[in-house]
Parts: structure tokens; sequence; C-alpha cells
């Protein structure tokens, strides 16, 4: 099949961790078609030599999948020299049967990009590029806080302590004292004075709970794991500052963003850096929610819906979203009363999905 050309000049990167292959297709003023292979490697020297050879070439168009994390490296470098690549999603190109190299590779991403057929992922600002990785390590970290969290309450059980059954957050001030005087080795009844007035077990109760087999090798675990949790506790309240001062410039934003039930500032700044504050880079609400990938997913042959399963494409945000749903959910809100609706008819994950694909759209 003979592609018509909308570009004269049109280069394809195929990228890996340690070799970056090049193709360009470039239309001569007679017409005739020249081809120019190249392969450069993955160190800085390398990035910067392609940065120049593409430059030199004078191309309307320069695609690259957006393979893992590699290709930012090289973006940057094309950035650097004024050039703004395409990062296309490899799901979008199909690969001719027989041309599975990477010149092939390369050459079908040119062919492609000479035809229009491509079109390029969103790339954020390199300001909003660089916040992301405090963001998304901070999401990080709050999954492994959660992790040492869970086997903090496991380890406890273990011990016969059942302090989780009468408070509601383990981690909480009250339940956190507690728990460091059980590590220290004092007495439930001097532990029960340290036992909040607002908790709304009773005294025996609580007591009751405090009661268990301590020995010397869970209250060592529980205070490795203790200092383990405060640690990290500390480390995201470093980031948490951090990423806040860098987007102080961004403070109407981040209090508009707010207004919306279930976002709170940390959540904003967040989302702020994950989806930038130009939305007109996705062009619809609708296509934002297909590159986060939480919209129902759109399969349907002969007359007959199959999955609608979402896809997996930007999980930080999917995350972000659905923190959201879960918050929204138990606010005096249109979106408490849709994931009420929701909640009977399709379930609880289903509703929390669909409550954040509508948060979305609503920003």
């Amino acid at each position: 099949m003979e592609l018509a050309a909308l570009y004269k000049r049109v280069i394809g990167l195929d990228i890996h961790q340690a070799q970056i292959t090049a193709c360009a297709l470039l239309e001569e003023p007679d017409g005739t078609m020249r081809i120019e292979q190249r392969q450069f490697g993955g160190f800085k020297r390398d990035r910067r030599e392609l940065a120049h050879w593409v430059a030199s070439l004078k191309p309307e168009e320069v695609v690259m999948e957006s393979t893992g994390i590699y290709w930012k490296s090289p973006y940057a470098a094309l950035e650097a020299v004024g050039i703004r690549a395409k990062v296309v999603n490899a799901r979008h190109v199909k690969h001719v049967p027989g041309r599975k190299t990477d010149v092939g590779d390369a050459h079908w991403l040119a062919t492609l990009a000479r035809a229009g057929l491509l079109r390029g992922s969103f790339v954020p600002p390199a300001k909003l590029r660089e916040l992301r990785l405090i963001a998304r390590q901070r999401q990080k970290l709050v999954g492994q806080l959660a992790a040492e969290k869970n086997r903090l309450h496991k380890v406890l059980t273990d011990s016969g302590i059942r302090l989780g059954v009468v408070v509601s957050d383990l981690h909480g001030q009250s339940a956190r004292a507690m728990v460091k005087a059980l590590i220290a080795g004092q007495p439930p009844h001097a532990v029960l004075k340290l036992a909040s007035r607002r908790l709304k077990a009773a005294r025996e109760e609580i007591l009751d709970a405090l009661q268990g087999e301590l020995t010397a090798s869970h209250r060592f675990v529980l205070d490795e794991l203790m200092r383990h949790i405060e640690e990290i506790e500390a480390r995201i309240a470093r980031f948490d500052a951090r990423l806040l001062a860098e987007l102080e410039s961004e403070h109407n934003t981040l209090a508009l963003l707010q207004t919306i039930p279930g976002v709170d500032l940390i959540g904003a700044a967040m989302l702020l850096v994950e989806i930038g504050t130009d939305m007109d880079a996705f062009g619809s609400a609708e296509r934002l929610a297909s590159w986060v990938g939480i919209c129902p997913g759109n399969n349907e042959s002969a007359g007959k819906r199959k999955s609608g399963r979402v896809r997996k494409d930007n999980p930080y945000v999917r995350r972000l979203l659905c923190e959201f749903a879960h918050a929204a959910s138990r606010t005096t809100s249109v979106f408490k009363s849709k994931f009420q609706s929701l909640l009977v008819r399709r379930g609880y994950k289903r509703a929390i999905i669909a409550i954040g694909h509508k948060i979305l759209r609503t920003l």
C-alpha cells in the first residue's frame, strides 16, 4: 500500500537503552527520495551527536516510540537544539511483517510520520518533567508506608494484641503512643492511660485489646517497623515541602483544583505535575480520559459489546483519581449521589473508577 506523503523531511527514531537507530526520509528538490540511516549509542556524547545530526537535516517531523523511560534523554537532547519531537504510543504503531529489526522499526516510524498518520503523546514542559520525579517517588514512598503499617498491624496481631479492633486508625496519635509504650515494655494498665478520651471504645475493651504475649522478638521487629514508618513519614514530608515550593508560582491553579470535592493540596499538586495546565494539549476531556486510561474501553464487534476494561496508560494519575473518588464519595456533593447510585448497579470498584472519570472530566 502506497501512503500519500504530507511531509517531505521526516526522521524516525527507534530508541533502546544502549542504542538509538535513526532513519531519515528526505525528499530532494527534484522529487527523488533519499534515505539516511544512522546508529548512535546511548551515552551523553552520543545523544548530543544525534541532536546535531537531526538538526543538520532540518526535518519537518521527528518521531520516536515511547519505550519505557529511554526516550526521555534523547528527547531532552533534541529539545536543547530547538526540536520538539513527537513521542508516539508504541501500541499505535503497527509493524509490517518481516521487517522486525531496529532499522525496519525506524524506517516504518518515518514512513508513517511522512504520511501524517502518527499523533504525538502529551509531553509536559521540562520543569514539570523534573517535578514528576518528585511526585512519582512520593507515590512510591506512600506505598512503602502503607506496606510497613500493615506489617506492624500483622506483628501486633501475631502477638495477640488486638488494638486494631478498638481503634479506627492504628497509627493515630493515641494509638501510636500506646504501641510505642507496649514496645518499651510498659504493662497494659500503664499503656491504657495514654488512650485518648475521644476513643469510642470502653476502657475495659481497650484494656482487653492490649493484653497479649509480646516476646523480645516481637518488640524488636515492632521497634524497627515503627522507626522505619516514622522515617518514611519524614521523607514524605520533605517531598511535600519540595514539591509545593517548586509550584509556588501555580498557587492560583492549585487553589482552583482544591475546589473539586475530594482534592486536597498535595493531590492537586501531584495532578498538576502529571497533566500540566494547558488542557488544549489533549484536545478534549474525552482524549484526556483516554490518555489517563480511566475511560471505559470501546470494543464492539458484530453488534455485541465486549470487554470495556480500562487500559493501563498512566497509573500515577489513575491512582490519584481513585484517591479523589474515595474522598469525594464521602462528601456532600454530586459525586456522592452518583457513587451511591453506581454502587448498587455496578459494584464498588467500578463505581470508584466512574467517579474518578467524572472528576477528571470536571477539570
